[in-house]
């Protein structure tokens, strides 16, 4: 087994300038070489980013000239900065672009995904020098789509799921049907179709030959049929907090089930029916889950990365790169974690649509 985990970047780069963030199987942390590239936009005062105007930093003094007051003015500065921020992320073109994880065996995931749940092998990379190959797999082109990006890293078999990450959700027009070919297919059925407990519509689980789960939602024609990610988090009101205000997600439902003991919000940037959206399952007295080494992280678009890492940080997450160009290229991203250490990427807009091309 290789030391090295390779992780969640790779759709921000072409074939001929792959270069990946080595994650380490115990720890997740960047290699050396992943971080050799920093930005000096973390020198520019928050202020400037968000347009706070210098005289707003200014008091009048006993001869009515305006002076600077240092106390009043890191006030204001931090006052100004986080409204600015909020109102920033509510007007920034965000949408989730895909989804990363790893698997032991590439060909063989391929296979399930393709035949069982009717995704499409949208583009395939194979990086030796790197010594990891990339699947992309969905329902529709990247640059309108939400999909998957599997990792292989060669001689890595198996990767532990944990119990913090849940499942995905793929819409589909007549769930007995699908599960009928999973089985078929040797596939595992955890859950027969019926309607959802408290609820009408008709669901069922299934797992991939690599362990992940699967919820399947009988759903008429939709947009975008990879539609959830389930994630536990250990308090729901904080996290719900976070992707509100560091995110800009919204809140499109929560619902409480006392009786099996869990609250579920879902959150996203737009409707359930037409978008995808993150799961947060909240289990009663957990506060903490085991995240394993095989789930990755999220990937989403924005307008601007530095405003994007700013935002995040005055909201209480943690940035771990900084904002700025990719080593090699020239897409720009950011990464951090939530209060529950998810992990998501941000990449501009404009540069991602340019990688695809």
């Amino acid at each position: 087994m290789t030391s090295s985990i390779r992780p969640s970047l790779s759709s921000f780069r072409s074939s001929s300038t792959a270069s990946r963030f080595p994650v380490r199987l115990s720890s997740f942390s960047p290699s050396r070489r992943s971080l050799s590239y920093s930005h000096l936009a973390s020198a520019v005062p928050q202020w400037q980013l968000f347009g706070l105007k210098a005289s707003k930093l200014l008091k009048l003094d006993g001869n009515g000239v305006r002076v600077a007051s240092a106390g009043n003015a890191a006030q204001a500065s931090t006052s100004a900065t986080q409204e600015n921020a909020l109102e920033w992320v509510k007007k920034d073109k965000r949408r989730m672009l895909h989804v990363v994880y790893r698997v032991g065996d590439l060909d063989r995931t391929i296979k399930f995904y393709t035949e069982c749940l009717g995704m499409k092998l949208l583009r395939k990379r194979d990086i030796p020098e790197e010594r990891y190959t990339n699947a992309f797999l969905g329902y529709g082109p990247e640059d309108s789509h939400f999909v998957i990006e599997l990792t292989y890293n060669y001689g890595v078999d198996k990767y532990d799921i944990g119990s913090g990450f849940g499942h995905f959700g793929i819409a589909v027009d007549d769930v007995a049907k699908i599960v009928e070919l999973v089985k078929a297919k040797g596939g595992k059925v955890t859950r027969e179709p019926g309607p959802v407990k408290g609820g009408s519509t008709v669901i069922a689980f299934v797992e991939d030959p690599e362990g992940y789960k699967f919820e399947l939602l009988e759903r008429g024609p939709t947009p975008e049929p990879l539609c959830q990610v389930m994630l536990r988090v250990g308090d729901l009101d904080r996290s719900i907090n976070f992707y509100e205000k560091a995110f800009g997600m919204e809140l499109l439902r929560k619902r409480d089930n006392p009786e099996y003991k869990y609250t579920i919000a879902m959150m996203g940037y737009g409707p359930e029916d037409k978008n995808v959206v993150l799961e947060l399952t909240y289990n009663y007295g957990v506060t903490d889950y085991d995240k394993g080494n095989a789930y990755a992280q999220i990937a989403i678009g924005t307008d601007d990365v530095y405003k994007t890492a700013e935002a995040i940080k005055l909201s209480g997450g943690k940035i771990t790169r900084e904002p700025g160009p990719l080593p090699g290229i020239n897409t720009k991203i950011t990464a951090c974690l939530d209060p529950d250490g998810w992990k998501s990427v941000f990449v501009d807009n404009v540069d991602f649509l340019k990688e695809l091309e």
